[in-house]
């Protein structure tokens, strides 16, 4: 009975870690998304899970070294990513992902991480952030594993997610 509590409480102090690191990604979206959107975010409950592809996706991963390793995954639907990039261009209306909506919703990412990597080092964990990475579907059906999931509601215009994997 006593290893079975010990495994618990090692399980919730490794969930409470990803925790603390997830949630710079979380704060960063949420001020990065409402500046860029003029929208109110809410952050939805945290959850691990299995990792799940989900069709009409839009995925950006931004890989971490340093003190942390791993990757940050943001999915976004597909049709809430064409929003957030028409909002990105002052309002003009994009109807496809084409280079320059791929370029900007990459960017997105890349400010996203950036104002995150300034808190986790802010909190004294140093990270470097590599480039953006646009993935098709195709390249997000065969990735397996267990992330730290968190969505984001932006009201109006739709939810997206920002899933973790950190190897610690």
């Amino acid at each position: 009975m006593i290893w079975i509590r010990q495994i618990i409480a090692r399980e919730r102090k490794r969930v409470k870690m990803l925790v603390q690191y997830l949630d710079p990604f979380l704060e960063s979206a949420s001020s990065v998304i409402s500046q860029v959107c003029n929208v109110d975010i809410s952050r939805g409950e945290l959850a691990e899970k299995e990792w799940i592809h989900r069709e009409g996706h839009t995925w950006i991963r931004i890989g971490m070294t340093g003190q942390l390793q791993g990757d940050v995954f943001f999915g976004i639907q597909e049709d809430l990513a064409l929003r957030i990039i028409s909002a990105m261009m002052g309002g003009f209306p994009v109807n496809e992902m084409d280079e320059i909506g791929k370029s900007a919703i990459s960017e997105l990412g890349n400010m996203i991480s950036g104002n995150a990597s300034t808190i986790l080092s802010n909190r004294g964990v140093l990270v470097d952030i590599t480039p953006p990475l646009f993935l098709l579907n195709r390249d997000m059906q065969e990735m397996t594993g267990t992330a730290l999931i968190a969505p984001l509601d932006l009201h109006d215009m739709g939810t997206m997610e920002i899933q973790i994997v950190i190897i610690r």
